[in-house]
């Protein structure tokens, strides 16, 4: 049998063979022994955008919910019983103060007048009477005709007829007064209500009187509303305690169906205390409703204001995150590093958010990309304009409370 010429490989020269392939892909060993690792590359800047921290001269406003009443309201009674001859108006029409708006049979409160008038009659000649006795008396005293417990008697007549007559006097006022009931007229002028006692109904006084109508004053009228407790405590600050300079602050109003706030008006007082409960104290403010718009009950939205212009530092707001129960923004630095720094907000003023504390004018702040950064790290600045376009001047965007702003 031939022999085959085919080289054997030991054992041990694979095993040789297999341990260079894997020292060739395994990771370079140094000559102390410690592996090398190849370095990370750096992570690549992030593009965001940037704008500086805007300064500007601004009269800062505050937004509340009001509501509109009447100066005067008066609930019309009878001030006289009787029935109901005559109704004067028709439904919601405006009335001058003394317009005619009932009329209360008049006929019983003629007779008693004529009864009262007759009575004084009888009374004035008495009186007469009494006076022609006692200078006759007196005449006759002088004479020494009749004695002192004479004339004593018609002194005393005179005086009891006198105060008869003025007793008289007083019933036939009475009786006049109650005959001029019996016409019920608008104590002021304004809107009146429907009539809620028709014709031929009977109507007593007391304290059971029925109500007759309304009456509500239409020009001016009050808007009252509540402020918080720091709002106020802002404007005492400015020289407003109690009702001192009130009618300085700066009010206007708008209606559910009116853009903006239309409607000037003034503060005219504050309450004397605050809510303990809603930690607010009430407001109440004169506007003039020559048109008529303005009715009691209606829903206001009001918006109040420091009078005097101050500087406030501006930014978007797409700049603030929110980081549980804090408000912050990202500060680019010179080298293009970005830091956490927590702010302190206010309201919206031409679509830029007012800031009260934790920013410097011209600093620069992350306005977009702020969910792809963190603290420290390195960003590529884009520079770009605070954007004043995001809201306008009338939207309420609150920092804590219903508040919006204007530029001067």
């Amino acid at each position: 049998m031939k022999t085959s010429t085919t080289p054997r490989f030991s054992r041990s020269a694979i095993a040789i063979a297999v341990g260079v392939l894997l020292i060739v892909g395994a990771t370079t060993i140094s000559l102390t022994g410690r592996a090398e690792k190849t370095p990370a590359a750096a992570p690549a800047a992030v593009s965001v955008t940037v704008a500086s921290v805007l300064e500007r001269s601004v009269t800062e406003w505050d937004d509340f919910s009001g509501r509109v009443e009447a100066v005067e309201r008066v609930e019309i009674r009878p001030r006289v019983s009787g029935t109901i001859d005559a109704v004067h108006f028709q439904d919601g029409q405006l009335v001058k103060k003394g317009a005619l708006l009932f009329t209360i049979d008049p006929r019983p409160y003629k007779a008693e007048l004529a009864r009262a008038e007759a009575a004084r009659a009888g009374a004035q000649a008495r009186l007469a009477l009494a006076k022609t006795e006692l200078e006759r008396t007196k005449r006759l005293l002088e004479e020494r005709a009749v004695a002192q417990r004479e004339l004593d008697t018609r002194e005393n007549a005179m005086q009891e007829a006198d105060a008869n007559l003025k007793a008289t006097d007083a019933a036939v006022l009475t009786a006049r007064l109650n005959l001029q009931y019996t016409e019920i007229t608008a104590p002021v002028s304004g809107r009146v209500s429907r009539a809620e006692i028709t014709v031929g109904n009977l109507v007593a006084t007391g304290p059971t009187a029925p109500t007759l109508t309304t009456v509500v004053s239409v020009s001016p009228v009050y808007v009252n509303f509540e402020i918080d407790e720091p709002t106020y405590i802002r404007y005492a600050g400015n020289g407003t305690v109690g009702n001192s300079g009130v009618s300085k602050i700066p009010v206007s109003i708008g209606l559910t169906s009116e853009e903006g706030y239309p409607r000037n008006g003034n503060v005219k007082s504050f309450d004397n205390r605050l809510d303990t409960g809603s930690g607010t104290i009430r407001v109440r403010a004169v506007f003039n409703n020559e048109d008529g718009t303005l009715t009691p009950g209606m829903y206001a939205r009001v918006r109040t204001g420091d009078a005097n212009a101050k500087n406030a530092l501006l930014i978007d707001d797409k700049a603030v995150g929110t980081d549980q129960d804090k408000k912050y923004v990202m500060v680019v630095s010179a080298d293009n590093k970005v830091t956490y720094r927590p702010v302190s907000l206010g309201p919206i003023v031409d679509g830029l958010r007012i800031v009260r504390s934790g920013l410097q004018k011209d600093e620069r702040i992350v306005v977009n990309g702020l969910q792809r950064i963190r603290p420290n790290d390195t960003v590529t600045p884009e520079v770009v304009k605070m954007d004043a376009r995001v809201a306008s001047a009338n939207t309420v965007k609150p920092a804590g409370q219903a508040a919006s702003s204007a530029v001067n």
